[in-house]
């Protein structure tokens, strides 16, 4: 089976500084994968590079055998580290929004999620707080039968407790024949719920390796590894 995402000598340079330099791995699908790195390790490059936003320097990225374009757009559903929605937009205005934007968006599903939640379509953006409104943005974006979820940080800005619902989300809410890839700095948080993990230093792959295989080789937690390899 293809791998859902693969990079070939991957390099993103922005002026003399390489935010990526010379990555190769790949990511396979029915895989929850947390790519993991500091600040400025190239997290967020990488994954703006697979939703399209970004081009790379040299190398290839490829989603499903493809380069990011036209074609991956329906197979790649995306979420910033940062709010992108209108606060003037109501729920019921987002579902259309997505709806009309997106052919694989499953309106049913995230309402059925959404009133879980006591969100009512007729809610507000401006008059949520800040763990709810990531809560919404997830859903909408988990919503979308899509084979590869790209999260970019998205426990970052919220309390322990938003943290579980949505880690319990994204569980919960892709195919086997998907895969989503993770990028967060909040290792403790998220280890529960990965299969697989991609260290990044310094816009280099430190280490891929399965959660089972660090667990079973090297007796310890990822979080722990982590701390070990960026002495944190």
């Amino acid at each position: 089976m293809t791998p859902i995402l693969e990079c070939q000598s991957l390099i993103k340079r922005y002026g003399k500084k390489e935010a990526l330099s010379s990555v190769d791995l790949t990511v396979n699908r029915g895989r929850i994968v947390g790519l993991l790195g500091p600040n400025g390790s190239g997290k967020t490059t990488m994954i703006k590079i697979a939703s399209g936003l970004l081009t790379a320097t040299e190398g290839t990225l490829r989603i499903d055998g493809k380069l990011p374009g036209t074609e991956t757009k329906e197979l790649v559903s995306y979420l910033p580290d940062r709010p992108y929605l209108n606060d003037w937009m109501c729920v019921a205005d987002l579902l259309s929004f997505f709806q009309d934007f997106y052919r694989n968006f499953n309106r049913e599903k995230a309402v059925e999620m959404l009133a879980r939640l006591n969100i009512g379509l007729n809610d507000r953006l401006k008059s949520m707080s800040k763990g709810t409104k990531e809560k919404v943005q997830l859903i909408l974006v988990m919503s979308r039968e899509a084979e590869l979820y790209l999260l970019d940080e998205p426990i970052g800005g919220v309390d322990p407790a938003a943290r579980d619902y949505i880690l319990n989300t994204i569980i919960s809410n892709y195919s086997e024949n998907a895969a989503v890839l993770i990028s967060t700095h909040l290792i403790a948080d998220v280890e529960r719920v990965l299969d697989d993990v991609i260290f990044l230093a310094g816009g280099k792959v430190a280490l891929t390796s399965s959660v089972d295989q660090i667990r079973e080789e090297r007796g310890m937690s990822v979080d722990a590894l982590f701390r070990e390899v960026y002495k944190c």
